[in-house]
């Protein structure tokens, strides 16, 4: 089976956000259709030959995609464009609303069509919503444990080589919000950096002098020493890289407003409220993307 031309329009675009501003709108058509080109190219290759040697061209068929564990589903706008990819005629009907959660096992959409392009498009499907909804799940564990505080959980740049964009929505379908979408998305000076640049205030005065008006530019630091350099070079968004619960605290008496402060390094989930206690604005969590766990979905004929 070859893979139809016809692409899917999407509901709507998605920007490139400045960092630290999520918005819970499904990524822009081509960054998706150009990702299930390619999962789709590696799974079907030359044709899928079980599904054209056992399965009549003309035959049709509905199935349902059943969510098998408990979790947040993510991903439900995605099953139609894959298997639109394969063929126009398949229709999705979602029967669970994105971002939903459920602790037992449940119906979330039925595809009716073709047999065949039902059956070609199903693991390429079932890969992108699974992966999506361990990714949601994560995020909305860890946003439900800041609850109360004044910080926001944000993901990193560790995500999937190209799926970031699918990744990233599914960390706002979640409830947490996203960082950088790239290099090109906003300033963070890392140690490396302040290394290369002779400092931390040689780099930050740099950084600052490239930055659009309006535009973030955050800094590393290790130390407390380094956080009041930071400070004193005009910082106004600083990331506390592999600070102790009670180092973060004094950091964020020490700064006294005058930066807004992330928490990075070394977070986990057992950790993450006390973290958010100390009065940190962000707390970093590259666990949500690199660690995700998935979901478990399977898709069933049923007539």
């Amino acid at each position: 089976m070859t893979l139809a031309n016809s692409a899917v329009t999407p509901a709507v675009d998605v920007p490139r956000a400045s960092p630290l501003v999520a918005a819970p709108v499904f990524p822009a058509s081509a960054d998706v259709q150009a990702i299930i080109g390619l999962a789709l190219a590696e799974d079907v290759g030359r044709g899928d030959l079980t599904t054209e040697a056992t399965v009549s061209p003309d035959a049709l068929a509905a199935a349902e995609i059943r969510q098998k564990s408990p979790g947040v589903v993510c991903g439900l706008p995605l099953l139609a464009r894959v298997f639109a990819t394969l063929d126009a005629r398949v229709r999705v009907t979602p029967l669970a609303a994105e971002g939903s959660f459920d602790a037992h096992r449940r119906v979330v959409a039925r595809i009716d069509g073709p047999a065949a392009a039902i059956l070609t498009g199903e693991r390429t499907a079932l890969n992108f919503i699974q992966r999506l909804s361990g990714v949601a799940s994560a995020s909305r564990r860890a946003s439900e444990l800041v609850a109360g505080t004044r910080a926001r959980v944000i993901d990193t740049r560790k995500t999937t080589p190209g799926l970031r964009v699918l990744e990233k929505y599914a960390v706002r379908v979640g409830g947490a919000s996203n960082h950088r979408a790239g290099l090109d998305d906003g300033f963070l000076i890392k140690e490396n950096h302040i290394r290369a640049a002779g400092g931390i205030t040689a780099a930050v005065r740099a950084a600052q002098q490239r930055a659009a008006p309006g535009q973030l530019v955050e800094v590393e630091v290790t130390t407390l020493d380094e956080l009041d350099e930071a400070l004193l070079a005009g910082a106004t968004l600083i990331l506390l890289d592999n600070f102790s619960v009670d180092g973060l605290a004094t950091a964020v008496a020490q700064t006294a407003g005058r930066a807004r402060l992330e928490a990075s390094g070394g977070i986990t989930l057992d950790n993450l409220a006390d973290v958010a206690r100390t009065g940190v604005d962000f707390v970093s969590l590259g666990a949500l993307t690199h660690s995700a766990g998935v979901l478990d979905f399977s898709l069933e004929v049923v007539s």
